[in-house]
């Protein structure tokens, strides 16, 4: 049912609208819309806020549709101006309201997500492009860059500047250098041109049995037009993605649009190949690396219904669709779907009440779920579909524990002998090779021989890590950077500033040393700088120019690479320490999904996993491949106690830059802390990084059995408190991260 239109007879007519502004506000406020306008819940409209004007939303009126304005009408301030922008969609504006209020968020930080290309509010500007000019390359010296520049342009063709330097590999800087010597010459292109389309009926690959079963179930529920969850479980390597197009093909014969979320951008390379193998051309793609022209392309023109798929990271969920018809979550159990910082939320949850408020099916796949969704899926809220085996008959690699207790590696290294001698094997056939640890830079600590003075950061409850190849010191919460000092600045000691423990450049370094002939690429979030990078590295290992990769999370999952054969963890036990109520879980899936890189094809594939706890569940689960195992144990262990997901767990992080303030601010909400059967409130306590960024932190931790609403005793705890203008208090609904 289309939205009411809100319009003026006349000039003295007084219609009041209300407008949500993408500011931290705690609603929307009314506005007068003049007799010249034409507005309708959804329509960006200008409005004066102060001395200035700003963006905003027609807002649905509340349920009181009578109540009046608490203001006298000769107070209110007209509408300055309708923005030439689609409307946005209703679906779209109560996911907003929904989101606010599950986070305890203001509606208008959770609008400002919805508004992120301010840009594409304005009408299209004219869009220019170039063009060769007549006779460019005659009797010109040129260089191979702009040789590939007038390739592309050849046969007249005129393509944006954006295009031409995305096709030719070139910088801005170089077409401009090019028109200023006469070689383009600019021209008018066509107003926004539709995306290409995907073709539902191109050509897939064939599907196993088990496939085409859990593919059939996923077009059903599409087909549906109604809201649905699926939880998709497959081992590593049984064609998940495959399965899940086939939906998507369906969401495209019914005229809806698809989002696909990937945790990791850098994941996106080898899926938009896959993508465009499977449907003739790639989707339309949102991420951060995109450019601001790019934004507000796709920005408008997904608004316009004009994108009928688009994979994107979590902030895609907040793109304008008219008719969302499905929406899938890749590897469903990854934390970086969490957002930590303004709006805090998870992706995976929030896209479940997305496709809920859409009509849409929802599909959530992994091949190692959360807890949450195994258990949503046994409580029959979810459906489940299960693929056990690889496809085309490649079977999952033998996992062998390597207990450092008995073969350490020599002094001053970090790879065992039996690793070092896989590794060599693996590389003496002819096949690929990987050594993972989840640890970016050279080393995670720097301390002083002579004093024992540790680099610490500044502005944080953190050590610095080195990254040698930059010579730099560098802090991974806040992003602070300095020099490796030459001498120690606590006790002036020279040159005596000693490098501990392993970092992914640190297992290179040993790499080098040890396999001198193998060709080595290191894959980390700092070396794949966005996707052109992480689709150069794709391609490279592809190619067969790469021996041994060596990495940390990025290349743990997502990746297909037929060749690799062996796969080394060099410590697995780093993620279990810190008595986090996840730990053992998130380091399960982690290692389960990084051994899946292994074999996935022909060759067999082996895992050597270098820990000191090999006796731990964890170890023992992995080598055994019992996944269901380990999971029955955990969620014996979380449900007498009522931990998530069999309760709710809801964190108050006190901060201020005055560590008094954060201090006593955190004393008068314990103090103030609910008292409700069934709800435990615990701290406060300072965090464990207690300085981030500068700001003094303490946690408050509500822990509630999973039938009780917590957002209402959150609400009224924080209203008991009054909380000086010094002091931030951060609400993270279902927390995983407890720094």
């Amino acid at each position: 049912m289309p939205a009411p239109t809100v319009k003026i007879a006349d000039a003295t007519s007084r219609t009041v609208v209300q407008v949500l502004l993408p500011l931290p506000l705690s609603g929307a406020y009314d506005y007068l819309l003049p007799g010249h306008l034409e507005a309708r819940p959804g329509s960006f409209v200008e409005v004066p806020i102060g001395s200035r004007s700003a963006i905003g939303v027609v807002w649905d009126p509340p349920e009181q549709a009578e109540a009046a304005s608490p203001l006298p009408l000769s107070r209110l301030r007209p509408v300055a101006a309708v923005l030439p922008a689609p409307p946005m969609p209703a679906a779209l504006r109560r996911f907003i309201d929904w989101v606010a209020a599950y986070t305890l968020s203001p509606p208008g930080a959770v609008l400002r997500m919805a508004m992120s290309v301010p840009a594409a509010l304005e009408a299209p500007r004219p869009r220019l492009g170039w063009q060769a000019a007549p006779a460019a390359a005659e009797g010109a010296r040129l260089s191979a860059a702009r040789r590939r520049v007038l390739a592309r342009l050849a046969g007249g063709g005129a393509l944006s500047a954006e295009s031409l330097v995305e096709a030719a590999a070139v910088s801005p800087g170089l077409l401009r250098a090019m028109a200023r010597d006469g070689l383009l010459v600019p021209v008018p292109l066509p107003a926004e041109s539709d995306p290409a389309s995907p073709d539902p009926q191109h050509p897939g690959p064939i599907l196993s049995p088990a496939q085409a079963e859990a593919a059939a179930a996923l077009r059903a529920a599409v087909a549906r037009r109604d809201f649905s969850v699926t939880l998709l479980r497959g081992v590593t390597g049984s064609g998940k993605t495959e399965v899940y197009l086939d939906a998507l093909a369906e969401c495209l014969r019914q005229g809806r649009q698809a989002l696909v979320l990937l945790p990791e951008i850098a994941l996106s390379a080898q899926w938009l190949e896959r993508f465009a193998a499977r449907f003739g051309c790639p989707p339309a793609v949102w991420h951060s690396e995109l450019s601001p022209a790019r934004r507000r392309e796709t920005w408008r023109a997904v608004a316009a219904g004009r994108v009928p798929a688009l994979v994107g990271a979590r902030s895609a969920l907040f793109l304008p669709f008219p008719d969302l018809g499905l929406i899938v979550v890749d590897e469903e159990h990854e934390s970086a779907f969490k957002q930590e910082e303004g709006v805090i939320y998870h992706a995976r949850d929030m896209a479940v009440v997305r496709a809920r408020l859409s009509a849409a099916a929802c599909v959530l796949v992994s091949a190692t779920p959360s807890l949450e969704s195994i258990v949503n899926a046994e409580a029959g809220r979810y459906r489940l579909l299960d693929l056990p085996d690889r496809h085309g008959g490649a079977r999952l690699p033998e996992v062998r524990l390597i207990d450092l207790r008995r073969d350490p590696p020599e002094r001053g290294r970090f790879l065992s002998p039996p690793l070092i001698e896989a590794v060599r094997e693996t590389l003496a056939r002819g096949e690929q090779a990987m050594l993972f640890l989840n640890r970016r830079g050279y080393a995670p600590l720097t301390l002083c021989r002579a004093c024992g003075h540790r680099m610490q950061c500044p502005n944080c409850t953190a050590w610095l890590v080195e990254h040698r190849a930059q010579r730099r010191l560098l802090c991974h919460h806040c992003g602070h950077a300095e020099a490796i000092p030459p001498a120690c600045p606590a006790c002036g000691a020279e040159a005596s500033l000693t490098p501990i423990g392993p970092g992914v450049e640190r297992v290179q370094e040993e790499a080098a040393a040890l396999f001198p002939e193998a060709r080595r690429l290191v894959m980390a979030s700092d070396t794949l700088a966005g996707p052109t990078a992480a689709a150069e590295a794709a391609r490279r290992i592809a190619a067969r120019e790469v021996d041994l990769l060596i990495g940390t999370q990025v290349m743990a999952k997502g990746w297909h690479f037929p060749q690799l054969t062996l796969v080394g963890v060099v410590d697995a036990d780093l993620g279990l320490g810190g008595g986090d109520l996840r730990a053992a879980e998130r380091t399960m899936q982690l290692l389960h999904q990084v051994a899946g890189r292994a074999g996935r094809e022909a060759a067999p594939g082996r895992v050597l996993v270098q820990s000191f706890q090999p006796d731990h569940p964890v170890m023992q689960a992995l080598a055994a491949h019992d996944l269901a195992g380990f999971l029955a144990a955990e969620k014996a262990q979380r449900a007498p106690g009522h931990w998530p997901p069999y309760g709710r767990l809801a964190a108050l992080i006190v901060s201020s830059e005055d560590p008094l303030a954060a201090a006593r601010t955190a004393r008068d909400l314990a103090l103030a802390a609910p008292e409700a059967a069934g709800v435990t409130v615990l701290g406060p306590a300072p965090a464990p990084l207690a300085m981030l960024r500068g700001r003094h932190r303490h946690r408050l931790l509500l822990k509630a059995e999973r039938g009780i609403a917590v957002q209402p005793l959150l609400r009224a705890w924080l209203g008991r408190v009054a909380i000086p203008a010094a002091v931030r208090v951060q609400v993270d609904v279902d927390p995983l991260s407890f720094l």
